[in-house]
């Protein structure tokens, strides 16, 4: 590691003026942060850490009963009082270790959107709205490709809220080292309609599957699914996995998703 300065802001406008300093960087739990100073791929001088600011933190709902999550809330804390929406609970309960859910926060992960991330998946398929220090964005207008985001450079994700779906669920594959998925699907019905997102799978980054999407809305089953295929040519291909394995482990945990949420 090297030297640097740590800021403690206590509100959000202090993050946000701390954040205009030259070669500053926002810091929600680490996770990935963290690992990348310490490879020197990234090496800010000044660190905003967002974990003391209390307005940031918590789950709630709103009064159109969307659940409201704070930037800074960690993994553990949505998995014990997201209740209002099981899905995403249990989905925040299997993301890395205990270590991981602990200190992993909601906008952290959604700020830095790995490609195999688990929280990207969730917003994408409830059609969350991430908020900022500035504005709402939605989360089809929010993911812009693997690690690449709306978000400007002194922008801050405070706060995402989350439609409650009727039924809702997320499988994946997991990457046994690393606890991230090799594949992750969220599948969540709607009066309206079924939204169905991928991580892990694509080079891209997380992605919706219309045409999954569109045979469960005719019927919420996995059997709705047979006739569906991906291609593995723009799937990410690596020691873990091919392209072709990724596309075929998409339709596997969809159709998984389907069986858990009915």
């Amino acid at each position: 590691m090297y030297e640097f300065e740590m800021v403690r802001p206590s509100s959000i406008a202090d993050a946000v003026a701390a954040l205009t300093e030259e070669d500053a960087q926002a810091l929600g739990g680490g996770q990935t942060l963290i690992p990348t100073l310490k490879q020197r791929l990234a090496m800010p001088s000044v660190l905003i850490s967002l974990t003391g600011i209390a307005e940031m933190q918590g789950v709630c709902l709103s009064d159109a009963g969307a659940v409201c999550v704070g930037g800074a809330t960690t993994h553990a804390r949505v998995a014990r009082e997201a209740t209002a929406y099981p899905g995403l609970a249990a989905m925040a309960s299997r993301i890395g270790d205990p270590a991981v859910r602990n200190r992993g926060t909601v906008g952290g992960s959604l700020a830095n959107n790995d490609p195999s991330a688990c929280y990207p998946a969730a917003a994408l398929a409830s059609g969350a709205t991430i908020i900022t220090n500035s504005r709402e964005i939605a989360a089809d207008d929010y993911f812009q490709g693997m690690f690449t985001t709306a978000l400007d450079e002194d922008e801050i994700i405070t706060e995402v809220r989350f439609p409650v779906p009727e039924k809702s669920h997320y499988e994946k594959f997991v990457q046994p080292a690393s606890r991230f998925a090799l594949v992750g699907v969220m599948v969540a019905k709607f009066a309206d309609g079924v939204r169905v997102a991928v991580t892990g799978a694509s080079e891209e980054g997380v992605f919706r599957w219309s045409e999954a999407e569109a045979a469960l809305k005719a019927d919420f089953s996995a059997d709705a699914l047979a006739d569906l295929s991906l291609s593995g040519d723009t799937m990410i291909s690596d020691v873990h996995g091919s392209g072709e394995y990724r596309a075929h482990l998409v339709k596997v945990m969809t159709g998984r998703a389907v069986n858990a949420a009915a």
